[in-house]
């Protein structure tokens, strides 16, 4: 009798005890959250632990900048949830940028800004970390800029050193990576901007297959001497400029020294006046040269040429070349895509054509820089 009634008053603590343990347990990943909640606090853009590649103005180092498609933040971050704090122009008032974020070298994830202020949550319920975050600017200078606030996280860790290579695209709407990705929205639809995909474009595929970072220099429509779609401006006139669209805000070309750059050009111009083209062809590479003096610099076909057009475009490529060589700059190389791709949007490469594209020019870089 006596143990049954030291049972019966055991039992009620006993399951007080159990449904508090219980309650903890499920809790944990609540209270996890709420320490992270607690915990996370934003990190500015000028933290030293951030790191950025591409044409950025940092004329305010607290809110830098970016126009290019490419132009990328990498960073390391302590636990399971990273926000990404950016602005955005919204030139027109309707336009809007497009994000690839890539974290522990996963999937890209694609995201597009939704208002002039956007906080994104770019990972979550991940471990403790650390986690490495790579955010990249899919759209070009067109849509308008995109202003970096900082992250909203536990805390920010050192990078690794940057890769030591370094490589520049110079191009059109097939640089840029416009047309390629069908993903969000298709054909016709939308903006025009919105299968623009430059993180998945053949340049930054060929740099991070080469261990290599990347600048793209390039504006959809333009040309050498003649650019599409009433664009008043062409490729060597606003070369130097940060916002190449803008054609504003002038380039410090010492920021980053390239071991290579290709071009890829003539889309645009036609097939008309060659003597002209070649003229100014001949010149862009001068003028290239005067910013890289120990860079290769190879003069590439359009990988969307028609047939027709893909004959003028070798021929010309050929004579530039020749010429350029002549005049003693023996640093100068021509490439020729094997095939036309033209699967996109608008007759443009699709990210798998991308893909194909980036393995020509990776195989033959590698070759001609010995990497």
């Amino acid at each position: 009798m006596e143990q049954a009634l030291i049972f019966t008053r055991w039992l009620p603590a006993a399951l007080c005890l159990l449904i508090l343990w219980q309650f903890q347990g499920t809790g944990d990943t609540s209270a996890g959250a709420q320490r992270g909640n607690q915990e996370r606090r934003l990190i500015e853009a000028d933290d030293a632990n951030i790191q950025y590649t591409g044409r950025i103005d940092f004329t305010d180092p607290k809110k830098p900048r970016f126009w290019a498609p490419g132009a990328y933040i990498k960073a390391r971050f302590k636990g399971p949830v990273c926000d990404l704090v950016v602005n955005d122009e919204q030139q027109g008032g309707t336009n809007h940028n497009y994000l690839e974020i890539v974290i522990d070298d996963g999937k890209p994830i694609r995201l597009r800004t939704t208002g002039a202020a956007n906080t994104i949550r770019a990972a979550d319920g991940l471990s403790d970390g650390p986690h490495a975050i790579t955010v990249c600017k899919d759209t070009e200078s067109g849509i308008g800029y995109l202003e970096f606030i900082g992250f909203r996280c536990e805390g920010l860790l050192a990078l690794p050193p940057r890769p030591a290579r370094r490589l520049e695209f110079i191009g059109d709407a097939i640089t840029c990576g416009a047309g390629s990705d069908l993903s969000k929205v298709a054909c016709d639809k939308g903006q025009w901007y919105d299968q623009e995909n430059a993180y998945l474009s053949y340049g930054p595929l060929v740099a991070r297959e080469l261990g290599a970072q990347w600048h793209l220099t390039a504006v959809s429509g333009i040309g050498l001497v003649h650019s599409c779609c009433e664009m008043t401006i062409t490729m060597p006139e606003v070369f130097d400029k940060i916002n190449l669209r803008g054609n504003a805000g002038i380039w410090d070309f010492k920021r980053y020294q390239p071991d290579a750059v290709t071009i890829c050009l003539g889309q645009n111009d036609g097939e008309g006046g060659p003597e002209a083209y070649r003229d100014a062809y001949v010149g862009f590479i001068q003028k290239i040269r005067s910013h890289y003096p120990r860079a290769q610099i190879i003069c590439l076909t359009s990988p969307m040429a028609e047939p027709s057009l893909n004959a003028v475009l070798r021929e010309n490529v050929r004579q530039v070349v020749q010429r350029v060589n002549r005049l003693g700059d023996r640093r100068v190389q021509g490439f020729f895509f094997y095939r036309s791709y033209r699967d996109g949007c608008g007759a443009h490469p699709d990210l798998e054509q991308h893909q194909l594209i980036a393995d020509e020019l990776s195989g033959y870089l590698k070759s001609l820089l010995g990497w």
